[in-house]
């Protein structure tokens, strides 16, 4: 193993000890409860015919005896998003693959889900990563009926696919699987669609030609094709073994993409109705989350996974923290080029080898824990298979030991860089992320006055004016998770790309989300504390000279140290957050935690771990 994988490893597990030890003595407690198997038949009677009064035929036979596994679909379809379109018919599949193997799949409840690309630069956005909790919220009511012995969910996109992991470790007792739909097909290359944003932004395209690009890019039903959060959720869940192997990126209308709904629906009744059933919470430990930090920083995934893996991590009890990212990424290689880090896409990625070869690589390398509980059985080698059909009969079959595109996947031991392009940055402005995967060696030191703004238009318009064509670092404030729900930034990118162009030296510095579509540009984003809770960010002024250092990891302002603590916090000015909804989540932004602890409401989870341990430990004690 790996030294620093390995310290890490033990440096997680230290810290997780009595938060872990409490959720495992809590998922004993469940699954102790269920005194008979399958689940429904604690109920009352009563409480059972409510609960089969909807079946029919060979379903309300099987519910109404003691024997038959019972499945929940957790479902985030709706037929708006492109990504989860595809999800309208698989509870009919499951249904009916349920039935074959003497098991009920019924739809349990539905989920949320919001897309980001049709929210950015909207009201709307601020939304966006409180559905996450709302999400689990919603997978816990699904899942509270106290009648199934196996969870199935059907998730996709940025903020459902942590949401229904952080929910479903609630019934971390529970059998589950994530069930994806994969990708649309390739059409205009980002590179192309990212070209054509800044030409518009500098005045030279019209909106018909922006709208044709766009149009060209995301075309048909599946996830986008670049390399953001959604697909770094579909790796994720590929190597924290929560899909059955090589799932992530198979298109919707490939038939090996009904064939992997079929089997997991197997695999998770199968795993139901053992002697030995074993859950979430069991798959997703310290090492699977370690595994899943390692995955992320070797393929340049989503910064939105520096708070979601803490979440996810802290809902099983474990306790991750941004440092662990940041001594874990100054080790582990980047060996994926995938847009924004590269040209090629998510299916460029899965034809030079995807997350089969990825994983082999790091295992090879000694960079993942191989000995990991997941959907497949025990051990990680399992996802060095890819599944394919055989005469109509799904099998996983070993993939190719070689990238079979070294441009776009490559192996550790020979990576595009040896380390994973993410940094905390710390210093007199606190504490933010930079992903510098994307970004030329000449730019990841920017030294320039600031010009502050308080949202996207400000900056925009003054863009527009000309404002900004000179060597500055823009920061946009009022934008982490209390002040109005950690909005993605990304209306910012093609402006700061054409700054950049004209040949500015260009950083941002932001409390907000940028979900390393930043690219090209150094942007400091998550900065903790948010100017909201007076952190430092709050106390820029427009002049400030502001450093912002990816190589030595520092973000500081350069001003004399008495004069900068003397100033006082500057006074909010964005709105309230009434309208499109906003109003009913000021309850979230009270209470939301801050961005280097997962930027979630459950900010008290892990203390109530501790307490129970603390209450368990005192009554053996007595």
């Amino acid at each position: 193993m790996h030294p620093v994988v390995a310290e890490v490893t033990a440096r997680v597990t230290h810290r997780s000890r009595a938060s872990r030890t409490a959720y495992l003595q809590r998922l004993s407690r469940a699954a102790s409860e269920l005194s008979l198997r399958p689940a429904r038949t604690d109920l009352g009677c009563s409480n059972l015919a409510h609960a089969v009064a909807a079946c029919g035929g060979s379903d309300r036979t099987t519910m109404a005896a003691d024997t038959g596994v019972s499945l929940g679909i957790v479902t985030s379809y709706n037929d708006m998003l492109s990504a989860h379109a595809p999800f309208e018919h698989y509870p009919q599949a499951m249904k009916q693959t349920a039935r074959e193997v003497g098991a009920v799949a019924r739809v349990a409840g539905g989920v949320p889900a919001m897309c980001d690309g049709i929210t950015q630069g909207r009201a709307g956005m601020e939304l966006s990563l409180f559905s996450r909790d709302v999400i689990a919220m919603s997978t816990a009511i699904a899942l509270s009926h106290d009648v199934f012995d196996g969870v199935l969910m059907l998730g996709v996109c940025d903020k459902i696919v942590p949401g229904l992991v952080a929910g479903a470790l609630s019934f971390g007792h529970l059998p589950t699987a994530l069930v994806p739909a994969g990708p649309m097909a390739s059409g205009r290359s980002n590179a192309d669609k990212a070209e054509t944003r800044k030409a518009y932004a500098a005045g030279e395209a019209g909106r018909d030609e922006l709208l044709a690009s766009e149009v060209a890019s995301y075309h048909s039903p599946g996830t986008c094709t670049f390399y953001g959060t959604a697909n770094s959720n579909q790796m994720l869940m590929d190597v924290m073994g929560l899909h059955l192997p090589g799932a992530a990126f198979i298109h919707p209308d490939d038939p090996v993409r009904d064939a992997l709904t079929a089997a997991t629906t197997r695999r998770v009744a199968e795993i139901a109705g053992s002697e030995q059933p074993y859950g979430i919470g069991q798959v997703v430990d310290e090492k699977s989350v370690v595994n899943g930090v390692v995955a992320l920083l070797a393929t340049g995934g989503s910064t939105n996974h520096t708070m979601h893996l803490i979440s996810m991590a802290a809902a099983a009890g474990v306790d991750l923290t941004w440092e662990d990212f940041d001594d874990l990424s100054a080790a582990i290689p980047s060996v994926a080029r995938i847009y924004p880090n590269g040209p090629a896409d998510v299916n460029h990625f899965h034809a030079a080898g995807g997350t089969a070869y990825l994983v082999r690589t790091l295992l090879d390398a000694g960079m993942l824990h191989e000995d990991v509980l997941t959907l497949a059985g025990r051990g990680l080698r399992h996802y060095t298979r890819k599944p394919v059909l055989v005469d109509g009969v799904l099998e996983f079959v070993e993939a190719s030991q070689e990238s079979l595109d070294p441009a776009v996947l490559r192996p550790a031991t020979d990576p595009f860089a040896a380390d994973g392009g993410l940094r905390v940055l710390r210093g007199t402005l606190g504490h933010a992320i930079i992903k510098v995967s994307a970004v030329a060696d000449e730019h990841k030191v920017v030294q320039a006055p600031a010009r502050v703004f308080t949202d996207q238009v400000g900056f925009l318009q003054a863009f527009s004016r000309r404002e900004l064509d000179r060597d500055v670092v823009v920061v946009i404030r009022e934008q982490g998770p209390s002040a109005n729900g950690m909005p993605e930034l990304h209306a910012l990118t093609p402006s700061l790309g054409v700054l950049q162009k004209r040949g500015h030296a260009v950083a941002l510095v932001t409390d907000g989300r940028m979900s390393g579509a930043s690219g090209a540009i150094p942007a400091a984003i998550h900065v903790t504390p948010e100017s909201v809770h007076a952190g430092p960010i709050s106390k820029i002024q427009d002049g400030d000279v502001i450093r912002v250092d990816a190589r030595t990891g520092r973000l500081d302002v350069l001003v004399d140290e008495d004069e900068f603590a003397a100033r006082l916090p500057a006074q909010r000015v964005s709105d309230e957050g009434v309208g499109t909804g906003r109003e009913l989540f000021a309850p979230m932004r009270a209470a939301v935690g801050r961005a280097d602890e997962g930027a979630h409401v459950f900010a008290g989870l892990g203390r109530l771990y501790d307490h129970t341990t603390a209450a368990v430990t005192s009554e053996e004690t007595r």
